[in-house]
């Protein structure tokens, strides 16, 4: 099955002579710039990352060094997503507005360059969760070749690493937003305290883990079979971000949940926004 796979994204990107890819460092962006360096050339293929508010610098950092050293060449840009209005106060729409803004500055790099399509790292999977930012990938006319190719995350992982690719088991990662309730603003001093106090539960060992804000308020989200390693910490934890300025932490006992936020959407409005 693996090598069906592989054909078919070779195929998918046979099509193309020059192609830009949005690489994060991921695995999924990682498949896709590996397998467009394989079939196309370094010389036919720019990798670019971007920055932002909402991404920490070491996501950043690592994800250029990655792409320099899978031999690609390698571009940086940044993204201001707090200059829009609908980003910057969380709204449901704001993952529309994140993905526009990307998908636009990396059509603009394109033509600047000569280069044929913009490549991202969508997989299936994708298509079957609440994403507004497929929207815009289709109005910017971006490629989705790990779709094209009908690859799922069980595939991603498996073809990283037959290719060696030393990311193969990389925690997925995402933008800092997810990590407020809807139609709240979000300020640089709010977003970098949760990326200090997420940096510091991974330095105690919590690989996956998000710390969500409501108000005041930052509830912890692990995966359940580390929830026990978290409460033997209760009391650093809790001092630790209490003086990064949280007048409350608390545990969610569910554990980690991708997308915990969106449970607030009702199904009319997450519709609303993919249609």
């Amino acid at each position: 099955m693996e090598s069906v796979k592989n054909a078919n994204l070779t195929n998918a990107l046979s099509q193309y002579n020059k192609v830009l890819v949005a690489f994060s460092g991921g695995i999924d962006s990682t498949v896709v710039l590996d397998a467009a360096l394989k079939t196309l050339g370094k010389e036919n293929v720019l990798a670019v990352v971007a920055n932002s508010d909402l991404f920490t610098d070491e996501e950043y950092t690592k994800a250029m060094d990655l792409a320099r050293e899978m031999g690609a060449n390698v571009m940086g840009t940044t993204l201001d997503y707090l200059s829009n209005d609908n980003i910057k106060n969380n709204r449901a729409s704001s993952w529309y507005w994140m993905k526009k803004m990307f998908y636009e500055k990396l059509n603009e790099l394109k033509a600047e360059n000569g280069y044929d399509v913009v490549l991202d790292g969508m997989i299936m999977d994708d298509n079957n969760d609440f994403r507004p930012g497929l929207r815009a990938r289709d109005e910017e006319g971006a490629v989705s070749v790990l779709q094209q190719a009908d690859i799922y995350k069980s595939d991603v992982r498996d073809m990283a690493r037959a290719a060696g690719l030393s990311n193969w088991n990389k925690v997925a990662s995402c933008s800092v937003s997810s990590r407020f309730a809807y139609d709240t603003e979000l300020t640089v001093a709010g977003i970098q305290r949760v990326m200090k106090a997420e940096a510091y539960l991974r330095s105690l060992g919590f690989a996956t883990v998000r710390v969500r804000v409501q108000e005041d308020l930052a509830r912890i989200e692990v995966m359940a079979d580390q929830m026990n390693d978290l409460v033997a910490q209760m009391f650093a934890i809790n001092d630790t971000l209490k003086g990064l300025g949280y007048t409350y932490v608390t545990v969610d006992l569910e554990g980690f949940k991708s997308g915990r936020m969106n449970d607030s959407l009702t199904a009319d409005v997450k519709a609303a926004l993919v249609d």
